[in-house]
């Protein structure tokens, strides 16, 4: 965990599957005159402690809420704003409704809170493609990852970007990574935004091939009082592709 900023206020930054916390490297810096921000990796993520994880315990996304609660609960943290990438999103949302104050603001990067095509719904994916992935992911970690990578963060005119998250992919443990894979695209969490109390923001990008406008608007909808800024960036990992539009989206909520 890394803690930086003046700010009495604290905003935590969670990354998405197979990241680190290095992924807000150009998002966190631009909030450290005004907040104390929090940077963590999930276990099994960067510089956790992999001995920490459980195969048992870690098969549904509450176990990273209740490690984000735990974090907070050692920070102290009371009001703070949250700041969730991709699978994190959800992982914010059931932190919030865990522990109620602990966080007042809500930022949801590129959230999905189902990823499987439903009746009346689009996820973006059905259950055959996730089937499908979670085989590739297991037959062949490094070339699930080469393959990806790009895919996930489009902007296939920047190649750079698409080699650091397939880097980041490779970095990540494989037996871990697995797991988390399937915990994160087979979640479903469409009934908790409905408890949502915090104030809440999504910021979306325009072409997502993981996470489709029409989720963020379905998270939009489904959260009272909610609001979504759509970007005018592409690709599903916009703290690296846009991060001076998602620090300009944050800063006119918070």
């Amino acid at each position: 965990m890394n803690l930086r900023g003046l700010g009495e206020r604290s905003m935590v930054f969670a990354h998405g599957f197979g990241c680190d916390q290095n992924m807000w490297r150009m998002v966190a810096p631009a909030f450290e005159n005004n907040f104390r921000t929090v940077l963590f990796d999930h276990v099994g993520a960067g510089g956790s402690d992999l001995s920490a994880y459980n195969a048992q315990r870690y098969a549904s996304l509450d176990a990273y809420a209740d490690d984000l609660v735990e974090l907070g609960r050692d920070l102290e943290l009371a009001g703070a704003v949250f700041v969730g990438h991709s699978v994190s999103a959800m992982i914010g949302v059931l932190a919030s409704l865990k522990a109620p104050g602990m966080f007042a603001d809500l930022v949801l990067v590129s959230p999905s809170a189902r990823y499987i095509d439903d009746h009346g719904y689009r996820g973006g994916f059905s259950r055959a493609d996730i089937d499908e992935l979670l085989a590739s992911l297991d037959d062949n970690h490094l070339g699930w990852s080469n393959m990806m990578a790009p895919v996930i963060m489009g902007n296939p005119d920047r190649p750079e970007l698409g080699e650091e998250l397939t880097n980041s992919f490779c970095r990540t443990d494989t037996v871990i990574a697995r797991q988390f894979a399937e915990v994160t695209f087979l979640s479903d969490n469409r009934k908790d935004l409905a408890s949502v109390a915090a104030r809440t923001l999504v910021i979306q990008c325009r072409d997502d091939a993981i996470a489709p406008v029409e989720v963020g608007e379905h998270v939009r909808d489904s959260i009272t009082g909610s609001e979504m800024v759509l970007l005018e960036a592409t690709g599903h990992c916009p703290n690296l592709s846009a991060p001076d539009q998602v620090i300009a989206a944050i800063r006119a909520f918070v």
